[in-house]
């Protein structure tokens, strides 16, 4: 079935007079003369059946049917503006695939190791974005996601990476000014606002009394208790993947137990079929698999 899609210059002259509230200005926007932008939307009132501007005089006012159109059209318009400049960037020889992901697991494990990837593909370009709740991949845009293990991933093909273990970590002048103690009872601690029982079950799981484990300033991303427990604000409890480099350079130290109980597990989570047009995906899905077995490795 043919699909009722108005003409392309109708749409845009639309919404640039919309945005504009003028005939005129959107004739001059879009470089066309103030008849064109009034005849291209006639025709596509005409089009749709519906009168989308009021006219009085020589000015023009939207209509509340018009109003909500405006701003369909503009979302509309965005979109494809922005998925045109997408491919006019890819490179003719070579492939792209989209990665929703954790944002703090993208900044802190998966971007300092993408450079392997490219040497070994270097023709595949990997684009990330942002992604805090699970979703479905179908008709999302995206080729796959890395985030934690969830039942709202049911029906799609979900591969465990690794671990979430948490571990208390400060920088090391924490340690040695002021009190001078390790004691984690005398030592600021850090939350993180979506689990702020943590340093409670911290405390029952190793056996360290802490008398309030809820005093402490709150964070809503483990990417900013990080940055928080490198300025010296004080104890942050963190996945210890998160933190392997500023650990093995000294810039935090852990002198605590790490947590015995994993929090989390981080999976990649791909569409439940993957076919042979899918190559680009296949040789990701094998190298954060690879990636990640070699980390458990190195941490074990």
């Amino acid at each position: 079935m043919r699909r009722k899609i108005p003409s392309s210059m109708a749409l845009m002259a639309f919404e640039a007079a919309a945005r504009h509230g003028s005939f005129a200005r959107a004739a001059e926007e879009l470089s066309l003369t103030e008849g064109a932008i009034s005849r291209q939307i006639g025709r596509l009132e005409a089009f749709l059946g519906v009168t989308l501007f009021e006219r009085v005089g020589n000015r023009v006012r939207l209509l509340p049917n018009g109003e909500r159109y405006a701003a369909q059209v503009r979302e509309s318009l965005d979109r494809l503006d922005r998925d045109s400049q997408y491919l006019m960037g890819q490179p003719n020889d070579g492939a792209s695939l989209d990665i929703a992901t954790i944002p703090t697991f993208a900044m802190r494990w998966l971007i300092p190791r993408l450079f392997r990837f490219r040497e070994k593909h270097p023709n595949i370009t990997v684009h990330l974005a942002e992604c805090m709740d699970p979703f479905v991949l179908a008709g999302s845009g995206f080729d796959a996601a890395i985030h934690f293990e969830h039942p709202a991933w049911t029906g799609m093909r979900m591969h465990r990476l690794l671990h979430e273990v948490l571990v208390p970590v400060c920088h090391p002048k924490l340690l040695t000014e002021g009190k001078g103690t390790t004691a984690l009872d005398d030592l600021p601690r850090l939350h993180r606002r979506q689990n702020p029982e943590a340093w409670q079950h911290y405390s029952e799981e190793i056996g360290i009394p802490l008398t309030n484990p809820a005093i402490g300033a709150r964070y809503d991303l483990h990417a900013m208790l990080i940055e928080a427990a490198l300025a010296g604000l004080g104890v942050a409890l963190v996945p210890r993947l998160y933190v392997e480099t500023e650990l093995a350079l000294g810039k935090l130290v852990a002198p605590w137990p790490e947590g015995k109980t994993i929090s989390k597990t981080f999976c990649l989570i791909l569409p439940e079929s993957i076919g042979l047009s899918a190559e680009p995906l296949q040789a990701f899905a094998q190298w954060i698999l690879d990636e990640a077995k070699k980390a458990t490795t190195l941490e074990s």
